[in-house]
């Protein structure tokens, strides 16, 4: 099938009522969590997770794929008019976003950032179309070695690129990897970690594990502070941007847009990095820097613009290599999984109706998308009044609910608010739940790929670094750690110099 035919077949799939539907369900609860303080995607697509299993793999993953690039929409909505990012990618928005609303120039702001968005966003759509075919026809020679080495550059990068610790990051891809040990061992069939709990014995659920740590944690946290939200009062018009915003704007867009995209291959990267890099380079190549920070288009047309080319870049390796880049995709990927679709190189063309019919949806999404924040600015706004003291009990309630009505088993309950409270302590000590979910979902594959490739080498190590990918990626891991490692070393030392 070649890619018109194939993006045609897409098309059909996607324009069909039922998929159509959920396609606009997606992007409007991204919408709404990126709006939305709190949550973020993340979380809304673990809670979200359980009401996907009675809708079919090509229904499901387009719903869950318009929640992660609705957010990243909806979350220059936040930035903008409250000065609170909705999403981490939409942070640097804030700068210069809120300062243009102050200025009585909100409706540019807001009508720049959809319009790159929408840019953006097709650009790595149409990228991913002609990248992710011949990357995973590259992937079906890998064998266990390459799966194994790339998996492990994969969570190095997770932690070379964390925000918080080095050390805990590392702490919680071990965390993740004991985890996803939990259960039947697939070589000799003995139950590992499971303490006599039968429900255990298929390790321990997906779901009730993402909801907690990300979805009743969130809760806990929000619920302990209060952000004082003071939404922009003046009546928000002309979002059309003008020719000069034009002209000021189509620059960063297009570098915005050539920037996001690559970054979101990368594991570990994705929409926060591209809007981050973004805005530096803007700043940095500006013949007037002094204006960033006090209300600068160009602020907020390039991040907003390279965070949804991020995004779109993100399915790359999920749906190339079967590996997700970062813990939205892990959870993609789950989704997968429990729908009995094998993620990887062999998925397009064993179920080229899910590949082809997310690749046309992604098309719809941003469409339905644009058509959605410019005119229901006002409605968003009256959302962002809502208190936390009534969304987040009903957010509460929505998780036990969904993680009963699984198995109607009270015991995934109870694992949901066990990594629930360990989630907001582990938050509280400023330890990342991200690396722990990438490697608890990579876990087992993970583990798979180690075995077979020593039962292929009758148990010779040198295996990984005979095969040039395996050792590229192994070379290229232990450079991450050892230079991570250093400068936290250098990091250490002169604060223990300083006290």
């Amino acid at each position: 099938m070649d890619i018109f035919s194939g993006l045609l077949s897409g098309f059909q799939i996607t324009l069909q009522p039922v998929n159509f539907l959920y396609c606009f369900i997606g992007v409007f609860i991204g919408t709404l969590i990126g709006v939305l303080p709190g949550i973020g995607p993340t979380g809304a697509m673990s809670i979200l997770l359980p009401t996907t299993f009675g809708l079919s793999p090509v229904s499901s993953l387009i719903m869950l794929a318009g929640i992660f690039y609705g957010a990243q929409y909806g979350g220059s909505t936040t930035s903008i008019l409250v000065n609170i990012p909705g999403e981490p990618s939409s942070i640097v928005t804030c700068l210069d976003g809120y300062q243009m609303a102050r200025q009585g120039r909100a409706g540019p702001a807001l009508g720049i950032a959809a319009f790159g968005s929408l840019i953006g966003g097709t650009f790595s759509i149409i990228a991913l179309m002609f990248l992710a075919i011949p990357l995973s026809e590259i992937a079906v020679a890998f064998g266990p070695a390459e799966y194994f080495s790339l998996i492990c550059m994969s969570m190095v990068f997770s932690v070379y690129l964390a925000r918080g610790s080095f050390v805990k990051a590392i702490i919680m891809i071990i965390v993740g990897l004991i985890l996803s040990t939990v259960g039947m061992d697939l070589v000799s069939g003995r139950p590992r970690f499971t303490f006599g709990c039968g429900t255990l014995i298929d390790g321990i659920g997906l779901v009730p594990a993402a909801m907690g740590l990300f979805g009743i944690s969130e809760v806990l946290m929000n619920l302990e502070e209060s952000l004082d939200r003071v939404v922009f009062k003046a009546k928000v018009k002309n979002l059309l941007p003008n020719l000069e915003d034009w002209k000021r704007s189509i620059g960063p867009i297009i570098r915005g847009t050539l920037l996001g995209f690559p970054l979101g291959i990368l594991p570990g990267g994705g929409a926060i990095i591209a809007s981050f890099v973004s805005y530096s380079i803007e700043k940095r190549i500006s013949k007037n820097p002094e204006g960033f920070g006090h209300g600068a288009i160009e602020g907020v047309a390039g991040p907003e613009t390279a965070n949804n080319a991020g995004a779109g870049g993100s399915f790359v390796p999920l749906l190339g290599l079967g590996i997700p880049p970062n813990v939205v995709m892990a959870l993609l990927m789950g989704a997968l999984i429990i729908h009995g679709v094998a993620p990887g190189p062999l998925m397009i063309k064993q179920h080229p109706e899910i590949f082809w019919g997310v690749i046309a949806s992604m098309y719809v999404g941003n469409t339905m998308l644009l058509l959605l924040n410019l005119p229901l600015i006002g409605m968003w706004v009256k959302l962002l009044k809502v208190p936390y003291r009534i969304l987040m009990p009903l957010i509460l309630l929505f998780c036990v609910i969904g993680s009963y009505s699984l198995n109607n088993n009270i015991v995934e309950v109870v694992i949901m608010i066990i990594f629930g409270i360990a989630g907001y302590i582990l938050r509280k000590f400023e330890f990342e739940a991200a690396p722990l979910m990438l490697a608890f979902i990579l876990g087992p594959i993970w583990e798979n790929a180690w075995r077979q490739s020593l039962v292929i080498s009758e148990g010779n190590f040198s295996i990984f670094l005979e095969k040039p990918i395996s050792c590229a990626a192994l070379v290229l891991a232990a450079f991450l750690i050892i230079t991570s490692g250093f400068k936290y070393y250098r990091k250490t030392k002169t604060k223990v110099i300083i006290e």
